[in-house]
C-alpha cells in the first residue's frame, strides 16, 4: 500500500526550532475539543501557548486536522479547532481512525505523546494525565495514558491524575509500569483542583534543571518510561481538597444514576463539577493549564543539548 504523505506534519516554525536548538513544548488539544466550552477552551489555548513563549520556548499545539496529525496549529487553527462542530477525540487506539475520517479530532495525553515523540519534542504539558477510572477493578476502565507513559520517553508537566479517578489505582499502575511521578517543589502528589491530594511522592524537583538531570539517568539507562511532573494548582485558584472532593463524588454519584460510562465519563462528571463548585473548579483547571505550560517551558530549556 503506498503511503500518502507524512503520518505527523511538523509545522515550521516548529521544524526550525528543533533543527536549531531552542526549546520547544508540546500541548494536547483535548482540552479544547472536549474539555472545556466555548470560548473558554479558546482562552486556556491561548494562555498555554503563551505561558510557554513567555519562557522563551516554542509552543506546539497538536491535533488531527482533514486527515493529518499536526504539529504547531497556526493561530487560525486554534480558533478552528475550538469552533468545531462535534469533532472526535483520538487516543491511541483511535489515532489512526481519526485521521482516516477527517475533520477535526483533538488529541488525548497518549495520542499527543505519539506525535511529540515522532516530531522530536521532549517535553509535554497537560493539565491531568488519564488514569484508572473508580470501580476500574471491576470494569477495567483504564485510561490510554498510562499505557503511553510507559513506552514513551517524554518529560509530562500535569497537576496529577485527574481527581475524579482512582488515584491510589493510578498511582499503583504507574508504579508498575516503571513510571516515575515527582513532585515540583513539593513532597505531595497535586490534586489537580486543589493542591493537596494526601499523597506522599519518592521525590521532589525543585527546578527545570533538576527534571532535565532526572531525565538524562533515564536515558542512560535505556528507560522508555516518561517523566511525571506533578505541579500544584496555583494557590490564588486552588479549591479547598474537602469541597473539591465533595463536589466529585456527587458527581460520580450523578453519573452513576445517568447510567454515563466510557469515554463520555470525564468530560460529564468535570461538567458536572463545574456547577456544584459555581465555576470554581474551571477557573482552578484554566490557572494549572496556564501555570504548567509555563513550568513545560523552563524544563524545555534545560533539556536543550541533552
Amino acid at each position: 500500500m503506498r503511503s500518502r504523505g507524512p503520518a505527523v506534519e511538523i509545522r515550521p516554525e516548529v521544524q526550525q526550532a528543533l533543527a536549531t536548538g531552542r526549546p520547544v513544548v508540546a500541548l494536547e488539544s483535548t482540552l479544547i475539543t472536549h474539555g472545556l466550552a466555548w470560548p473558554r477552551n479558546l482562552e486556556a489555548a491561548r494562555s498555554a501557548e503563551a505561558a510557554v513563549a513567555q519562557t522563551g520556548a516554542v509552543p506546539a499545539t497538536i491535533a488531527v486536522r482533514q486527515g493529518s496529525l499536526v504539529v504547531g496549529l497556526d493561530e487560525h487553527e486554534l480558533e478552528q479547532v475550538a469552533r468545531a462542530h462535534e469533532p472526535q477525540k483520538a487516543s491511541r487506539s483511535t489515532l489512526a481512525i481519526a485521521m482516516a475520517r477527517g475533520g477535526w479530532a483533538g488529541t488525548t495525553v497518549s495520542a499527543t505523546m505519539i506525535a511529540a515523540h515522532r516530531a522530536g519534542i521532549r517535553v509535554f504539558a497537560t493539565g491531568g494525565i488519564g488514569g484508572v477510572h473508580r470501580g476500574g477493578e471491576r470494569t477495567l476502565d483504564v485510561s490510554a495514558d498510562l499505557d503511553e507513559l510507559a513506552r514513551t520517553p517524554l518529560v509530562v508537566v500535569c497537576s496529577g491524575p485527574k481527581s475524579i479517578l482512582d488515584v491510589d489505582l493510578t498511582l499503583e499502575y504507574l508504579e508498575t509500569r516503571g513510571v516515575p511521578i515527582v513532585g515540583w517543589r513539593t513532597d505531595e502528589l497535586a490534586g489537580f483542583f486543589s493542591r493537596e491530594s494526601g499523597r506522599r511522592l519518592d521525590y521532589r524537583v525543585t527546578d527545570g534543571a533538576a527534571v532535565a538531570a532526572l531525565f538524562g539517568h533515564q536515558s542512560r539507562l535505556g528507560l522508555e518510561a516518561a517523566i511525571v511532573v506533578a505541579v500544584p494548582v496555583p494557590e490564588e485558584a486552588a479549591l479547598p481538597r474537602e469541597e473539591a472532593d465533595a463536589a466529585i463524588a456527587q458527581a460520580i454519584a450523578d453519573a452513576e444514576s445517568a447510567k454515563i460510562h466510557g469515554p463520555v465519563s470525564t468530560p460529564w462528571v468535570l461538567a458536572r463539577v463545574a456547577e456544584l463548585t459555581g465555576g470554581r473548579s474551571v477557573v482552578a483547571n484554566l490557572a494549572l493549564i496556564e501555570s504548567n505550560a509555563r513550568v513545560a517551558g523552563l524544563v524545555a530549556a534545560e533539556l536543550v543539548g541533552f
